[in-house]
């Protein structure tokens, strides 16, 4: 994002209402690219059908923006439960009296109409929900969130494609296949992001020891490896938990994958192709990422060490917005905003090398990282509890980086993302780690 803190609220409003549209566009496109039976359809009981998520990112709209920044008459409170995420889990989903797809996009564009009239008089100050539009920019974030939650059902869907990409970048080669990473305390989190969301703050002092950690995320190519070396049928590699899911799961490979004679297929966007080596794998739970990671004789990094390779400079002591630096993310720099439909191969984007010299922290794929989604020290829910802290705990492990599927409005180094250690349709991967001794 821009520096949000240096903007005139006119600017900030001009700002605001570009991203809102820019978002709005990615839910069209999503939704555009099939017809109405197969917004209506459940493609997964892991996900919502994606006219659910399309009248929904309409419904927070309205919760937020409309109603509590602006003050307004609600359009829709009839169909609010239909919409809260907490009262019906995905699987029920389909079975409730949903909006249609014309509902569902005239209900959202009457609420976007409200919602441009509201920011052009509402005083950006003053109450802490609209300081540099923060209530806003969460929406944002919020839509781009579902985007990619509806890019991963299209690619549960069966049938032809429906979306189309060009493919990302060629790779340059790397200079080593880890990084060092010195030990020593770094600032982790943000009390200065204007949108940052409540978990990633506050700012805070943490310790690191001295680690290595993998330059790039572990390739399909690495990845066919450990299969062809009998790593899912030897449990020494695996948890006890992990071990149990993988026996109860059937796990064998990467979801996607199947094998045609000698070779690994893999299904994407309705394409079958033969899986690329050089790409970095995706579509793999925490379990399978942690017995990768044994099988070699290293770790998932955790969290913190994640953060401080992603953004710790050691020529400053300061912690970056990004690897490469404060500069909002462009083309060079990350595999981000759905601008391809794969990851790119390892390697890629030597412009957003963090000052480690690790690659493509952020984009491509969410990494994995060894450390269960807690609060920072000091941490206070807002604005509401259920955005967070309702997920605090040992259930749910810690992704972290973005992939191509994620926006670059809600993704950052200091972006949290979490998940249940068993999901595999998310657009994730992940890298390795080994604790080192300094000199």
């Amino acid at each position: 994002m821009k520096d949000l803190n240096e903007l005139t609220h006119d600017r900030l409003r001009d700002h605001v209402a570009e991203e809102l549209d820019r978002t709005r566009r990615r839910s069209a496109q999503l939704t555009d690219a099939v017809d109405d039976d197969e917004l209506v359809r459940q493609h997964s009981p892991l996900m919502s059908p994606l006219v659910w998520d399309l009248a929904h990112v309409g419904s927070q709209e309205e919760l937020w923006l409309v109603r509590d920044v602006g003050g307004a008459e609600a359009v829709r409170p009839d169909i609010d439960h239909l919409y809260d995420a907490f009262q019906h889990p995905r699987a029920e989903r389909p079975q409730l009296p949903l909006l249609g797809p014309s509902e569902a996009r005239d209900y959202i564009g009457t609420v976007r109409n409200k919602v441009f009239d509201l920011l052009e008089r509402t005083p950006l100050e003053g109450r802490e929900l609209v300081e540099h539009a923060f209530a806003f920019g969460m929406i944002v974030q919020h839509e781009q969130q579902h985007d990619e939650t509806m890019l991963a059902t299209h690619q549960l869907r069966d049938g032809p494609p429906a979306l189309e990409a060009p493919p990302p970048r060629r790779a340059e080669d790397l200079p080593a296949e880890e990084v060092f990473v010195p030990g020593g305390p770094f600032t982790m989190g943000t009390s200065t992001e204007p949108w940052a969301l409540d978990n990633e703050r506050p700012a805070h002092e943490v310790h690191v020891d001295a680690f290595h950690l993998d330059a790039a995320p572990v390739t399909n190519g690495a990845y066919q490896r450990f299969i062809a070396e009998g790593g899912y049928e030897q449990p020494q590699w695996w948890s006890e938990a992990g071990w149990a899911y993988r026996n109860k799961a059937d796990l064998r490979a990467p979801r996607f994958w199947f094998r045609d004679g000698g070779r690994w297929l893999r299904r994407r966007f309705g394409h079958v192709e033969q899986v690329p080596a050089d790409e970095p794998v995706v579509h793999v739970s925490f379990h399978e990422a942690e017995a990768y990671a044994a099988w070699t004789g290293k770790r998932l990094p955790t969290e913190a060490e994640w953060e401080k390779a992603a953004r710790y400079d050691p020529a400053s002591g300061r912690s970056r917005r990004y690897p490469w630096g404060d500069a909002d993310p462009e083309p060079e720099h990350a595999n981000l905003g759905q601008r391809h439909l794969q990851p790119a191969p390892a390697g890629a984007y030597p412009a957003g090398e963090a000052p480690c010299g690790a690659r493509q922290l952020i984009g491509d794929v969410w990494e994995w990282t060894a450390s269960d989604f807690l609060p920072y020290p000091g941490f206070a829910a807002f604005p509401y509890r259920e955005y967070s802290e309702v997920f605090f705990g040992s259930d749910h492990k810690v992704l972290r980086g973005g992939s191509f599927g994620t926006d670059r409005a809600a993704c950052r180094g200091s972006f949290r993302n979490w998940d249940f250690p068993i999901r595999r349709q998310i657009f994730a991967g992940f890298r390795c780690a080994r604790t080192a001794l300094e000199g």
